[in-house]
């Protein structure tokens, strides 16, 4: 029954599914490459590797899951003046909508390049750029039209027609992104950016039309400062417009100290994040060992909330930064 009714539901919105907005992480400051190509090798390390997974309204059986990998570091480090950086990234994204009836696939390649202004480093203004391979696939056999209905289910015969049951399309993208950061001292670190996603207006339709993805502008601000010994505040936030959607989250969390006297400290964090009319984001993270595992549970809020049962959804992060034995680099965002 659960199948049909998430089968069912499906169908009712499909026409808004094909032009639907880009998958969305309540956790997006856990999915940088996704966020703004131009956080691309901006993080206080060597090697970066990010992943996350969203499964939205699980009331619904699955109807979107999203899931995502990344990897990225710096290039020739030994070569570049002072305290500027150049990064490269790899990014791989599924989201599958109607229990895999929707499916789209995304292989990315990113690059960015943060300029020091200042003699330490602290203040810096980045810009990157990301290629994308987008591939996305309709699985008719396993839709339901209105003209299947009978008195027994959904077992008559359709008359819509298909060129076969399997449609696939695939295009190029262009984003791109622009980022400041700044600190005061090495324990704090403030930034703001600006980035845009589907440039080019990739063509989107299955069926010949004249769809298009459209682009999606993001703005995102926040940074991270200790109040004391072993208690540091982060807190971010973003407002992202796409079509006629929009959508602003914000929130923060505070992360408490374990072993300050170590050179690269466990944590414990616990926060809560709002995305504006629609949801409360309890969040809780564990940091050790250079690896943060994050988990929120979206809380509806909206109009939605007696349809979802309030359960708005699931998301799962790990971010894992390699830092060898005393390595030393400056404060860079976290959140």
């Amino acid at each position: 029954m659960k199948r049909f009714l998430s089968a069912l539901g499906f169908i009712l919105i499909l026409p808004n599914a094909i032009k639907a907005q880009d998958p969305h992480f309540s956790q997006f400051f856990s999915s940088p490459l996704t966020l703004n190509p131009a956080l691309t090798g901006k993080f206080d390390g060597t090697l970066r590797v990010a992943g996350n997974y969203r499964n939205q309204w699980p009331a619904f059986n699955n109807v979107y899951t999203t899931s995502t990998l990344s990897v990225d570091f710096h290039l020739l480090k030994n070569k570049l003046p002072d305290f500027d950086t150049w990064g490269l990234g790899i990014l791989a994204l599924k989201d599958q909508a109607g229990g895999n009836i929707l499916t789209n696939n995304y292989l990315g390649i990113s690059t960015s390049y943060h300029k020091a202004l200042d003699e330490n480093g602290f203040q810096q203004i980045g810009i990157g750029f990301q290629g994308t391979y987008g591939q996305k696939r309709l699985d008719i056999s396993k839709l339901y039209y209105a003209d299947m209905l009978t008195p027994f289910g959904f077992t008559g015969l359709t008359q819509e027609i298909y060129q076969n049951d399997n449609l696939n399309l695939n295009y190029l993208d262009l984003n791109a992104g622009l980022l400041f950061s700044s600190s005061t001292n090495d324990q704090n670190n403030f930034y703001v950016g600006a980035s845009m996603y589907h440039i080019n207006r990739p063509r989107e339709s299955f069926q010949g039309g004249s769809w298009s993805v459209s682009p999606r502008t993001t703005l995102s601000a926040g940074g991270y400062f200790p109040l004391s010994d072993i208690i540091t505040l982060h807190t971010s936030g973003i407002y992202q417009v796409q079509n006629k959607a929009t959508e602003m989250v914000v929130g923060g969390a505070l992360a408490a100290a374990l072993d300050v006297e170590s050179e690269n400290p466990s944590n414990v964090f616990i926060g809560s994040w709002y995305r504006l009319n629609d949801a409360i984001i309890p969040y809780i993270g564990l940091e050790f060992a250079g690896l943060r595992i994050g988990a929120t549970y979206d809380i509806n809020t909206s109009s939605l909330k007696s349809g979802s049962q309030s359960r708005g959804g699931m998301e799962i992060s790990l971010i894992y930064i390699k830092r060898p034995a005393g390595y030393k680099g400056i404060p860079c965002p976290k959140f």
